[in-house]
């Protein structure tokens, strides 16, 4: 039997129940460019999709008004933090883990700020070993790009790597980089 060495977690709707304060600061963001965003919308078609990429498929084609909208949905993401939700025994078995010698990363599509921010408010900063986000790989989930990266950068295979993932994408992902996954539901 070969050993587990290495625990990769997306974060947004894996670890973290993400998707109200996301929504929340999407629609924000977005009413003051006079668009309105529904929940429905949000979280049925977009969540757990890059930001520019979202932007753009809602019809924001000029990078730097994407950017500019992206950067505002940053600052706006800590004000809607009181929604947020921490899989606690998600959370516990990457300690346990992490504890007996494994190592744990977060593999989101997130940005990195927002990542950091989230978890600094629900109090699990520094509970990880690495972080690889949307901004650190140029194909996103559902190419493997980025669990590939976290598994080369710790030396780990496929079979030694466990994924917890909640998107098709990120479910799409995980398939695609040869190493067992285990879908989440919040």
């Amino acid at each position: 039997m070969q050993r587990l060495r290495l625990v990769l977690l997306d974060f947004d709707g894996t670890l973290a129940d993400t998707r109200e304060a996301n929504y929340r600061a999407y629609a924000r963001t977005l009413a003051e460019a006079g668009v309105k965003l529904t929940r429905e919308a949000y979280l049925s078609t977009y969540f757990g999709m890059r930001s520019r990429e979202f932007l753009e498929r809602i019809g924001f084609g000029d990078p730097a008004v994407r950017e500019r909208l992206r950067l505002r949905k940053i600052a706006l993401y800590p004000s809607c933090f009181d929604t947020l939700r921490l899989n606690r025994p998600l959370w516990a078995f990457a300690q346990a883990f992490r504890a007996a010698g494994g190592r744990v990363w977060i593999v989101s599509t997130g940005s990195r700020d927002n990542i950091r921010n989230a978890m600094r408010h629900l109090g699990i900063a520094g509970g990880i070993d690495g972080m690889l986000t949307g901004e650190d790989v140029a194909r996103s989930k559902p190419a493997p790009d980025s669990f590939l990266r976290a598994m080369a950068a710790e030396g780990a295979a496929p079979h030694e790597t466990l994924i917890f993932e909640d998107s098709a994408v990120g479910l799409e992902a995980a398939r695609r980089s040869g190493a067992p996954c285990i879908a989440v539901k919040f």
